[in-house]
């Protein structure tokens, strides 16, 4: 399943920063984050439930890159 999420991130570091954070949570198959068009598009791995994965998701993210966030 893939989703598209909203997001609001301050440069283009940053975005490449948050990719990796949600590149590397559980649950995630890929992730690409655009900066140009402030969106995050995840592709969920099969049976994972995207809720409780974004959860994760937001909190690594949070951990590289303190000011940015993901509209869920």
């Amino acid at each position: 399943m893939k989703k598209a999420y909203k997001i609001d991130v301050d440069c283009a570091n940053c975005a490449n920063k948050m990719e990796d954070a949600a590149k590397k949570t559980t649950g995630v198959k890929d992730a690409i984050v655009n900066f140009m068009t402030l969106k995050m598009h995840v592709e969920f791995e099969d049976g994972q439930d995207p809720k409780t994965v974004m959860q994760q998701v937001r909190q690594n993210c949070k951990k590289v890159e303190s000011d940015c966030e993901i509209f869920l």
